[in-house]
């Protein structure tokens, strides 16, 4: 029945009409310098701290920029980053973005099998489906869905992440100091609600270093 709904959910994102960013990568790459010192030049971020940008769809990267204005995202840095940028702006930034290339670290040899095994089959005992469901075999994301490609990430981002869904999720902060609610029907927040440190830790290691280029893209 968990599952079930979760399928419910996923179905109802991929029903909605999905407005597609019409960006202009040439311009976004010179829009882009001031996103350089985090995310580098090219949208690879130098830092586990920050994420890379490089590859992610356009229409995600549109939403969080736009969730980041909002203050439905809430982070003091981008905040004080896009304030100031219209929408031809984000569009153009999402645009130059997509077009790059992510370089994917080396995931933590002991911790790929266990990575590996949630990330394709889930825990269907702790009611935790696969994440590939919605992002991908190779980690590809969907960009039609605004499901992020998470393929070549950083693991300390990613863990950061999954920790701030589950946070809110839980509907306890605990140690952590930040929360993320901006995940569409808390498809997220339900699903790192269930997760462990050890499945995070573990899931967030495979994906850094889960080459898109060497799975293959899907459409």
């Amino acid at each position: 029945m968990k599952f079930f709904k979760l399928f419910v959910l996923l179905a109802a994102v991929l029903a909605a009409p999905a407005a597609l960013a019409a960006g202009d990568a040439e311009a976004g790459k010179e829009k882009a310098t001031p996103c350089a010192a985090c995310h580098g030049q090219d949208g690879n971020s130098p830092s586990g701290q920050y994420p890379s940008l490089a590859g992610q769809g356009a229409p995600y990267l549109l939403e969080q920029l736009k969730a980041f204005k909002s203050g439905a995202r809430n982070n003091a840095i981008m905040a004080g980053m896009v304030a100031n940028l219209s929408d031809q702006d984000m569009q153009d930034l999402a645009a130059y973005f997509a077009d790059q290339s992510i370089q994917p670290g080396q995931a933590d040899p002991e911790l790929v099998e266990a990575g590996e095994r949630l990330y394709r089959g889930g825990d269907m005992k702790n009611g935790i489906p696969a994440c590939s469901g919605c992002h991908g075999p190779g980690g590809q994301g969907v960009a039609a869905a605004h499901f992020p490609a998470l393929g070549g990430q950083h693991a300390e981002y990613l863990e950061a992440q999954l920790k701030a869904f589950r946070a809110a999720g839980r509907g306890d902060l605990g140690d952590n100091l930040v929360v993320r609610e901006n995940d569409p029907q808390a498809m997220m927040r339900t699903i790192a609600g269930k997760m462990s440190d050890g499945q995070i830790k573990a899931v967030a290691s495979f994906l850094s270093g889960l080459s898109v280029e060497e799975e293959g893209d899907a459409e």
